[in-house]
């Protein structure tokens, strides 16, 4: 069953959405307009990996699974998502492949929007194209961070396992091995990074209590090789 919705739930269920957090009343009631309510039946395929998408969604009632296939062809659910969450909005801006699948575990009733409607909203309205591109900027800028976390994290590791390899040499604090004198530019060297990055990490260490200094050695933590 295939609705046109232009009641305070669709406007309610826009709100909800980032990609529409700041966008004014009026696009808002105008994209609301565009929403088409579907009932979806149980155990029905919304959206399947791989192909392409031209709409986005939002539950007001029921439940799916987000899902996608691993290399042996099992199936690993990455989420459940109910009434209020929403899924596809990218595909509103760049038509990709969709990255996961999205099944109904019950009868479950969503609103959509398609792409084509969208775009054509966001040509006559530059405070929505404003919102848009403010909302594109704010998930590079998390992606960014998420990056240069990982980033860390990793460079983190290299130098934890440099200094457990060279941490053999005695030492008369407990739990405890001493590296050579070391400079953190030799560090950086060794793990193939910067000076500045190797003197975070060591503070990071030092702050979580994995490293002591003694001098110009490092007292590494022996219960953690």
């Amino acid at each position: 069953m295939i609705t046109i919705r232009r009641d305070k739930e669709a406007l309610d269920s826009l709100r909800t959405i980032p990609l529409f957090a700041g966008v004014g009343d009026d696009d808002i009631e105008s994209i609301a307009e565009l929403l088409i309510e579907r009932r979806i039946p149980r155990g029905y395929t919304i959206v399947e990996e791989g192909l392409a998408g031209d709409y986005m969604y939002v539950i007001l009632e029921g439940e799916v699974k987000v899902t996608k296939l691993s290399g042996d062809g099992r199936e690993k659910i990455l989420g459940l998502l109910g009434p209020g969450d929403f899924f596809g909005e990218m595909s509103l801006l760049d038509n990709a492949v969709r990255s996961a699948n999205v099944t109904s575990l019950v009868e479950t009733r969503i609103l959509a929007l398609s792409r084509s409607d969208f775009l054509k909203e966001l040509r006559h309205s530059p405070d929505l194209a404003m919102a848009v591109i403010q909302e594109l900027t704010h998930r590079v800028r998390q992606m960014d961070e998420q990056a240069s976390s990982l980033s860390f994290q990793r460079v983190k590791e290299r130098a934890q396992g440099l200094l457990r390899r060279l941490a053999k040499h005695e030492t008369s604090v407990v739990d405890r091995q001493a590296t050579p004198v070391l400079t953190h530019q030799q560090i950086a060297d060794m793990i193939g990074t910067s000076r500045e990055t190797v003197t975070r990490v060591v503070k990071r260490l030092k702050d979580e209590g994995w490293l002591e200094q003694q001098g110009k050695q490092y007292l590494v933590r022996v219960d953690n090789e």
